[in-house]
């Protein structure tokens, strides 16, 4: 059949290469697809922590998440912010947010995240084979720190959260993380590592690979904004595509896609950022995350990124770029060699309420595939989604059970 890909983010990506590999003819349709020389900052999936992240089963609504609400109002520069102006906008994602960090709710997601992410490396695997990719991997594992016994203590109704859904993970005392990054300034008092866990050192570099991939076999791309009919046209500026089957894989912008043919999804975003430090990609061996500040400290190919925080605010607010300061002056604080930042970012995590990702066929028409919201795991779902969106489009039985992702959920 021939298929159109809406967005060219990993996931899009991965959707049309595991099509492609089944023999489909693809067109991926994107503002800026991949390609060299063509800049690919608007994307998501240029801007994130850069890690494969096999233990995130727990969801970003967990018990209590209600009485931060107030604290997220009034404090626009915390790990968790909302914007005032869009609260009216958000109030019913914001609702079905607070309701799924009942306990039993959270215990049930984390459960539908860990059988995901079990099957990650069938995702990503023959991709990156495929495309000659896998020198863009390391595998060292991720490091999450504590600062204080307090701090540690309060994280342990999360690290048995984890353990009873099947991550490995091993606890760290202060002379053990010493030895691993003897760059960190010694604000810490506990860690733990997830030795599964991995990281890409250029995202964008493994999205031109897939592109390249893509080209390969005999796909196309076409650059442009696309609106989605209700025929199955796909029209991008005066040029109207009659596919087989369309994915929707537009990341933040993919609610306004799906409308398009009459459906209503739950999707937000969560605006993130990051700041980098050209050239200091040496000065950690591996992805390391504080909690507590809510951001990651990632090596790269380019340079050391420092990226992370949630701020609920939609697409069209400015960038509030004095988050990118709080997350460049904490990012030298705690690690006392980095130079000045040169280099911020920010873009829009497409996010459910219940941090679960919507993969499956359109109610309106199963013609129509959607593979979007992966919220704060997008790069390391982004295999595993292709992978069963050709599943889907062939007819085949899913590897998983597809219903906890469906897009009528809500």
């Amino acid at each position: 059949m021939h298929v159109v890909v809406i967005g060219a983010g990993l996931v899009g990506l991965s959707s049309a290469l595991w099509l492609a590999r089944s023999g489909h003819r693809v067109t991926v349709v994107d503002r800026r697809p991949p390609a060299p020389g063509v800049a690919y900052d608007h994307a998501c999936s240029y801007g994130n922590a850069c890690s494969i992240a096999l233990h995130a089963c727990i969801p970003v609504a967990t018990p209590g998440i209600a009485r931060k609400v107030p604290g997220m109002l009034l404090d626009p520069l915390g790990p968790l912010a909302l914007r005032w102006g869009y609260l009216p906008q958000l109030a019913r994602w914001l609702w079905h947010f607070v309701k799924a960090s009942d306990p039993a709710e959270v215990e049930r997601i984390g459960g539908v995240l860990a059988g995901l992410l079990a099957q990650v490396k069938a995702g990503y695997d023959p991709l990156v084979e495929e495309a000659g990719a896998g020198d863009l991997f390391r595998h060292q594992g991720c490091l999450y720190l504590y600062r204080s016994a307090a701090e540690f203590a309060a994280a342990e109704a999360e690290i048995a959260f984890r353990r009873r859904h099947g991550v490995r993970l091993t606890v760290l005392d202060a002379a053990a993380i010493r030895a691993l990054e003897p760059n960190l300034a010694p604000l810490y008092h506990r860690g733990l590592m997830f030795d599964d866990a991995y990281s890409v050192v250029s995202p964008h570099r493994l999205a031109l690979a897939f592109a390249a991939a893509i080209g390969a076999r005999g796909g196309d791309f076409v650059a442009g904004e696309a609106v989605l009919g209700r025929d199955l046209a796909v029209t991008i500026g005066g040029t109207v595509l009659r596919p087989d089957r369309v994915v929707v894989a537009g990341g933040s912008w993919s609610r306004t896609l799906a409308a398009q043919i009459g459906d209503d999804i739950l999707l937000d975003t969560e605006r993130g950022y990051h700041v980098m430090f050209p050239g200091q990609g040496d000065v950690l061996t591996r992805p390391v995350c504080y909690p507590g500040h809510g951001f990651y400290l990632t090596p790269m190919a380019d340079g050391l990124r420092a990226v992370g925080t949630v701020e609920l605010g939609g697409l069209r607010a400015a960038p509030d770029w004095r988050r990118s300061d709080v997350i460049a002056g904490t990012a030298r604080r705690l690690l006392p060699g980095l130079a000045e930042a040169d280099g911020r970012w920010m873009g829009f995590r497409p996010s459910m309420p219940d941090s679960l990702p919507v993969i499956g066929a359109s109610p309106r028409d199963a013609r129509v595939v959607y593979a979007f919201g992966h919220g704060h795991i997008g790069l390391t779902l982004a295999g595993i989604t292709g992978r069963l969106v050709g599943q889907i489009v062939d007819g085949a039985t899913p590897s998983l059970d597809l219903a906890p992702f469906r897009p009528d959920r809500f």
